[in-house]
């Protein structure tokens, strides 16, 4: 007998392994972060031989007499540091994706996974989403809405001439590797 829940007629919503829903992904994600570190730190270390198993009378005889036993070692450091760091950015992306179910969890949640490779000249722009979807969640059209994705792995990237520009050269990469400040 059917849940009254569910009206009259049967949704015909992505439900089963290999049923395809699309997936909305709506990100305006902004972030500006700010933060100041400041550290100093002084040490001193003094270490003698005052009396170690009789040899502090036979060091006059090794070490010239104005050497002090109880004073042989005398270590001190001063350190400080300053820190600042700023991040402002910005991200929009509004992409609609072909989702696949891949598998049906025993509560009848959805396990879904999609994947979308677009190429323009010589540049590949890759999608990738993967997550789990409450059945209800899915629009009678078919639609879920990202941010109704449990576990939303979602990844965008790309690659090819216009990403290799945008980052720098190995040896620039190298020369701030060895040299960070």
């Amino acid at each position: 007998m059917a849940n009254w829940g569910e009206g009259f007629f049967p949704r015909s919503t992505g439900s089963q392994i290999g049923d395809i829903l699309t997936v909305a992904i709506e990100i305006d994600d902004r972030a500006e972060i700010e933060n100041e570190t400041i550290r100093s730190r002084n040490n001193t270390e003094t270490a003698g031989l005052d009396g170690f198993l009789g040899f502090e009378g036979k060091l006059d005889k090794v070490l010239p007499n104005t050497v002090n036993p109880a004073a042989l070692a005398d270590f001190g450091s001063t350190s400080s540091s300053t820190g600042n760091g700023e991040v402002d950015r910005s991200e929009t992306i509004d992409l609609t994706i072909a989702a696949i179910v891949i598998d049906v969890l025993p509560n009848g949640n959805l396990v879904i996974q999609g994947r979308q490779e677009v190429r323009v000249n010589f540049e590949v722009r890759e999608l990738l989403i993967a997550g789990i979807v409450r059945p209800e969640d899915i629009s009678a059209t078919n639609i879920i809405n990202h941010s109704q994705i449990a576990e939303a792995r979602i990844s965008y990237g790309g690659r090819g001439q216009l990403s290799d520009m945008q980052q720098p050269r190995y040896g620039q990469q190298l020369y701030d590797i060895l040299f960070p400040f």
